[in-house]
C-alpha cells in the first residue's frame, strides 16, 4: 500500500508578497497632503490623476520594465562585422518601453521647458517635475539620470547658447516623443579627477574658425546622448579651473555626418545596470562655445541646484520603495506566533527606515517649493536654496544606503536574492554618494562656500523660525526646543566655518543643518496634516530627530526608550494619530 502524500502548503501562504502591483501615489497619503500644501490649487488639480496613473505605473508596468531592464545591460556595438566603425548602444526593449513612459508619456525631459506637457499650458515649476521624478523612481532609478540630464542640457542651452545654437537644439531637446528628441547629457569627469576639475585636460583649440575638442572623458552617463555639455580647457593649463569653457558637442553635424568622438567602451557598474555610463574618446569633435570662454565652469554650477535636488529626490524615492517593501514583508509575515512588526526588535528596525525616508520627503518638498519662489525672483529664497541643495544631496543620499540595506535584512535571504527587488535597491543606492560630488565635496561646499560666503545658514534658520511661529499646532514647549535646535545648528556651522583647521567636522555641520532643518519641517507639516486630515503623526516623528540624530545618546542606558515606543507604536500603525495623542507623546 504506498503512503498518502503529505498535502502541501501553498507557497503563497509561506513568503508574503513584494510591493508590485501597489499604486505607490496612493500608498502615501503625506506625499498627497503636502504636495497639496505647497502647489497652485489649478496646477494641483490637473496633475493629480497623472500622478496617480503614473502611481500605479511604477508599482506595475514600470516596475516589471525595470527588473528585465536590470538583467539586460546596455551592449556596445563598435564596429560591424566588415570592420566598419559603428560605435551605438543596443538597449534591451524593456529600456524603450521604460523611456516612452519618462518622455513621451509624462514628458519629463521637456516639462520645465515648455508648454503643453500634460497638456498643462505654461512649463511646469520644479514642484511638478519633482513630484512626477519621485513616483517614476520607485519604480525605476537607472533612466532617471538620462531624463535629468536632457532636463539640466536643456536648461544649459536655453540658458548660455547663442541665439543661433538655441533655436537649432532646443526645440529638439525638447520634442514631444523620444523618437523625435535629441538627448542631451554632461560629460566632466576624466582620468585625472572629478571633484578638482581645475586638473581638467581635454582639451578646445579654436581652428580654422571653429572650436576642435580632443581628450578622453571618464564617466561618461548616457554616453550615446545627441547633445554634449563638455567642460574643456581652452586656455593655459596653469590657469587651473580659469581656463575651461562649456562646450555643446552634437553627435551628428548639420550635413548629416558623425562628429568625431567615439565610445571606447562602457563601464561595468555595480548599480543603475540598465543605464549606459562609458568612456569617451574626443578626436577633434566640432563644439559650440556656450557662454563666454573661461566660465565653463561658473556656468556648470548654475545647474548643480537642479541635479542636487535631483539626486536628492531620488534618494527619498528610493527609501520609500524600500521603506513600502519593508513594511510589506514585517506585516505580512509571521515568526514566533506573531507578525513580523508585532516584535519589539523589529518595530525598532522599521522606524530606522521611516525616520530618514519621511525627513527626505519634507527636504525635497520644502526644497522644490523654495527653488519655484527662488527662480521667481525671490533672492531669500535663492540664498536659502543655496544651502538646501547641498543638505538634501549630501544627508538624503547617504541616508539611502543603510535604509536600502535594512530593507533587504527585513525580508531576510529572499533579499539577497535578485528575484527580488532589494538587490537592485541595494546596488543602486551607492550612486548618490558618488554623482555630482562625494559626500566630503558637497560637505565642503556648504562649510567653505554657501555659510561663509552666502550667509545662507543664517537665511535658513530665519525661514525654519518663520515656519515656527506660524504653525498652529505644535505644542509650544516643543516648538521652542526646535527653534533652539536650530540656533545650535546655525552656530556650530557658523563656528566650522570660521576655523580653517575644523575641515573635519564639515559633515557634523551639514548634518546638524540638516536634521534642524527637517525636524521643524516634519513638525510644521504635522500641524498642517492635522488640520486637513486629522493626522498628526509627523510631529512625532520630528521628536524622534531630535532624540536619535541630534542628540548625544549613551549606547548603555535605556533612557528614552518609553517616549521611543510609544511614538513606534502609533507611527506604525494604519492610522490617524490624533494632535491629542501627538501632544501626550511630546510631553512624556
Amino acid at each position: 500500500m504506498s503512503a498518502v502524500p503529505a498535502p502541501v502548503r501553498d507557497v503563497e501562504d509561506m513568503i508574503p508578497a513584494d510591493c508590485h502591483g501597489m499604486n505607490f501615489y496612493e500608498f502615501d497619503p503625506a506625499f498627497r497632503v503636502l504636495l497639496e500644501h505647497y502647489m497652485a490649487p489649478d496646477l494641483h488639480g490637473h496633475l493629480a490623476p497623472h500622478l496617480d496613473r503614473l502611481g500605479a505605473l511604477a508599482g506595475g508596468r514600470l516596475d516589471e520594465l525595470a527588473r528585465i531592464a536590470d538583467r539586460h545591460a546596455p551592449v556596445l556595438h563598435p564596429r560591424d562585422s566588415f570592420g566598419r566603425d559603428e560605435d551605438w548602444i543596443e538597449y534591451h526593449p524593456s529600456y524603450r518601453a521604460m523611456e516612452k513612459i519618462a518622455f513621451d508619456e509624462f514628458g519629463l525631459h521637456a516639462m520645465s521647458h515648455r508648454p503643453g506637457v500634460l497638456d498643462w499650458p505654461e512649463p511646469m515649476g520644479a514642484l511638478a517635475k519633482y513630484a512626477v521624478k519621485y513616483l517614476f523612481v520607485q519604480g525605476e532609478f537607472g533612466l532617471m539620470c538620462p531624463v535629468s540630464l536632457c532636463d539640466t542640457a536643456a536648461f544649459m542651452v536655453n540658458r548660455y547658447a547663442a541665439p543661433e545654437i538655441r533655436d537649432r537644439y532646443l526645440p529638439r531637446m525638447t520634442a514631444e516623443t523620444r523618437e523625435e528628441m535629441w538627448t542631451g547629457t554632461q560629460f566632466m569627469t576624466e582620468q585625472i579627477g572629478g571633484s578638482d576639475v581645475s586638473k581638467l585636460e581635454v582639451e578646445a583649440r579654436f581652428e580654422d574658425g571653429e572650436w576642435r575638442i580632443r581628450g578622453d572623458k571618464w564617466f561618461c552617463s548616457h554616453t550615446d546622448s545627441s547633445i554634449i555639455l563638455i567642460l574643456a580647457r581652452s586656455g593655459d593649463p596653469a590657469s587651473g579651473s580659469k581656463g575651461l569653457s562649456l562646450f555643446l558637442v552634437p553627435r551628428w553635424l548639420e550635413d548629416g555626418s558623425r562628429n568625431a568622438y567615439r565610445t571606447l567602451r562602457l563601464k561595468p557598474k555595480m548599480g543603475t545596470k540598465s543605464m549606459a555610463t562609458g568612456e569617451v574618446r574626443f578626436e577633434g569633435a566640432v563644439g559650440y562655445l556656450l557662454g563666454e570662454e573661461g566660465r565653463g565652469l561658473r556656468q556648470t554650477m548654475d545647474q548643480v541646484n537642479l541635479s542636487r535636488l535631483s539626486h536628492g529626490v531620488r534618494a527619498a524615492a528610493m527609501m520609500r520603495r524600500c521603506l513600502n517593501e519593508a513594511l510589506t514583508d514585517a506585516r505580512g509575515r509571521t515568526a514566533f506566533g506573531k507578525s513580523l512588526d508585532a516584535h519589539p526588535l523589529m518595530a525598532r528596525q522599521l522606524l530606522k527606515i521611516m525616520l530618514p525616508t519621511e525627513q527626505a520627503l519634507s527636504a525635497f518638498l520644502y526644497t522644490a517649493a523654495v527653488m519655484e519662489k527662488a527662480d521667481a525672483g525671490d533672492e531669500t529664497a535663492a540664498t536659502v536654496l543655496r544651502l538646501l541643495t547641498p543638505l538634501i544631496k549630501f544627508r538624503a543620499c547617504r541616508d539611502n544606503i543603510p535604509v536600502a540595506t535594512a530593507a533587504m535584512e527585513v525580508r531576510g535571504g529572499n533579499g539577497f536574492i535578485e528575484d527580488w527587488v532589494n538587490a537592485r535597491l541595494v546596488r543602486d543606492a551607492h550612486t548618490g554618494v558618488l554623482w555630482e560630488g562625494t559626500s566630503s565635496i558637497v560637505a565642503l561646499d556648504v562649510a567653505r562656500r554657501a555659510v561663509p560666503q552666502v550667509q545662507a545658514h543664517k537665511a535658513l534658520g530665519a525661514a525654519m523660525h518663520g515656519l515656527l511661529d506660524s504653525s498652529d499646532g505644535v505644542p509650544g514647549q516643543f516648538g521652542g526646543e526646535l527653534a533652539g535646535m536650530v540656533d545650535r545648528a546655525v552656530g556650530f556651522a557658523d563656528e566650522v566655518a570660521r576655523e580653517p583647521e575644523s575641515e573635519a567636522f564639515s559633515r557634523q555641520a551639514t548634518n546638524a543643518l540638516y536634521h534642524a532643518m527637517t525636524a521643524t519641517l516634519l513638525a510644521h507639516e504635522g500641524a498642517i496634516m492635522a488640520k486637513k486630515t486629522g493626522d498628526a503623526r509627523r510631529m512625532l516623528l520630528a521628536r524622534l530627530v531630535i532624540d536619535h540624530r541630534m542628540r548625544p545618546h549613551d549606547p548603555m542606558s535605556l533612557d528614552g526608550g518609553r517616549i521611543e515606543r510609544e511614538a513606534g507604536a502609533l507611527l506604525l500603525r494604519d492610522a490617524p494619530v490624533s494632535l491629542e495623542d501627538a501632544a501626550r507623546v511630546l510631553a512624556s
